[in-house]
């Protein structure tokens, strides 16, 4: 059957049915792309804090914690994956976090070390540039131990999700 041999009842028919189809799907679709670009940042995060509130374990809050650790890779990846040059993940805090990446990567990655006698406090931070336009996605996550107390791992903070 030819499309101009479709009554004006049967095309309304199927554009209001192909709509619908748009309407379910094309949602479902983005916010599934969001998430599988979000899934690298918070799944990192969630790795560094665990390790980190392991290496804490037990310890006094002034030594509670590796050194603050610089923007890694420097750059912020700008729309694409990047595969790091060897020696890029050397720093001895991500060597004492067990982290570094072996593929390619649409995230930079730092911590923050706040240090004092009675509480000591771990931010790691993702940075994401994910469409190349200079505005970037952060997320944060921490663990704080006060005194000799158990670490406390904090809750993941996003500014900025699909930037």
């Amino acid at each position: 059957m030819a499309l101009s041999s479709l009554s004006p009842v049967q095309a309304a028919l199927g554009v209001s049915l192909a709509g619908s189809v748009l309407a379910v799907g094309v949602p479902a679709f983005v916010r599934d792309l969001h998430a599988s670009r979000l899934a690298e940042p918070v799944e990192a995060l969630g790795r560094l804090t665990r390790v980190a509130a392991s290496h804490s374990s037990g310890k006094a809050a002034p030594v509670a914690f590796p050194e603050s650790a610089p923007l890694t890779p420097a750059e912020v990846p700008r729309g694409e994956r990047v595969l790091d040059p060897p020696g890029t993940w050397s720093h001895p805090t991500w060597r004492a976090l067990a982290f570094e990446w072996t593929v390619p990567h649409r995230y930079a990655f730092a911590v923050d070390t706040r240090v004092d006698a009675a509480e000591s406090s771990l931010e790691a931070r993702a940075h994401g540039d994910l469409d190349g336009d200079g505005v970037l996605s952060t997320l944060r996550m921490g663990v704080t131990v006060r005194g000799g107390g158990p670490p406390a791992v904090g809750p993941l903070e996003v500014e900025r999700e699909v930037e």
